[in-house]
């Protein structure tokens, strides 16, 4: 790959940019956001502006409910001979985008599996996708060229390409990413109306539970809205863990009584025993397993 173009420089487009420039390919930048692409240009991440020849590869790097108007505008301006995209939802932009009368034989869905809870060009890192898996999702129509510069764009990022199909991707970071995001948000949601006091006396779990609560509301009620489906199924499930555990607590703290105690301590232990084989099976970073974990954080910009 000689050259390529990244629509939407936020963090995530801004970061694939800069991965590109760092192995030596001419990379242009675009963006509704004026200030965006400047800034992401003078981070190095590449050349500002639509360039005069159709790149080799275009990474459409907006929110997933925008990548199908973004793919159709771009391919009719003939900005790149292949497209792919960076969305952490692939089901529903791929039937928007058969719906919008885009080319998909050009087409490959992507979804770079690292990000940070900054959002925007100067969270960027060139090193943000190394070690991590990439997703690919071609459909039935998808040309093999296409796909092969999607597997090239992901290695020369530092990334390991993977591919799944548009479901299986949406239900795997429904339940590594999309839910611990809104369960950390409702946990940060907690503390709104807590007393300072008690505030106080926060240490690093609470500041890591909530830590991806901090990420992009709009990117982030864009992710979930389009991925809804799978998000409230794992949420459900969530939930039901919840409602028993909320029983145990009540009935341990209803009764000192030892032989009332002894069923809901044993269900409490084997709750935190799961949690602690459920964790351990998480891959390390770089280690070779798929390890979905983190949400495309594109900053709202690019359409």
């Amino acid at each position: 790959m000689r050259s390529a173009a990244v629509v939407g420089t936020g963090l995530i487009g801004t970061s694939i940019a800069l991965a590109l420039r760092g192995r030596g390919v001419t990379t242009y930048l675009i963006d509704t956001d004026p200030e965006a692409a400047r800034i992401a240009a003078d981070l190095g991440a590449g050349v500002e502006g639509t360039p005069r020849e159709p790149v080799d590869l275009a990474v459409i790097a907006v929110p997933p409910q925008h990548v199908a108007a973004a793919l159709r505008e771009h391919q009719l301006l003939d900005l790149a001979h292949d497209f792919t995209d960076a969305a952490s939802v692939k089901e529903s932009p791929q039937r928007d985008a058969a719906r919008a009368g885009c080319d998909l034989t050009r087409f490959v869905g992507g979804h770079p599996m690292g990000g940070r809870e900054q959002s925007g060009p100067l969270a960027a890192r060139d090193d943000l996708f190394r070690g991590r898996p990439w997703v690919l999702t071609p459909s039935s129509h998808t040309r093999a060229r296409t796909v092969a510069l999607a597997r090239e764009l992901a290695e020369l990022c530092g990334a390991r390409p993977v591919v799944m199909a548009h479901a299986e991707h949406d239900a795997a970071v429904a339940l590594t990413s999309h839910t611990p995001h809104l369960v950390s948000s409702l946990l940060a949601a907690r503390l709104l109306h807590a007393d300072a006091s008690r505030l106080g006396l926060a240490g690093q779990g609470l500041q890591d539970v909530t830590r991806l609560a901090a990420g992009s509301v709009d990117l982030w009620t864009d992710i979930l809205a389009t991925n809804a489906a799978a998000v409230a199924d794992v949420l459900a499930e969530f939930a039901h863990d919840v409602h028993l555990m909320v029983d145990v607590l009540r009935a341990l703290g209803a009764t000192q009584e030892p032989e009332q105690r002894s069923a809901p301590l044993d269900t409490l232990s084997a709750v935190l025993l799961h949690g602690v084989q459920g964790r351990a099976r998480i891959p390390v970073r770089g280690t070779g397993g798929l390890g979905i974990g983190t949400a495309c954080a594109t900053a709202p910009r690019g359409v």
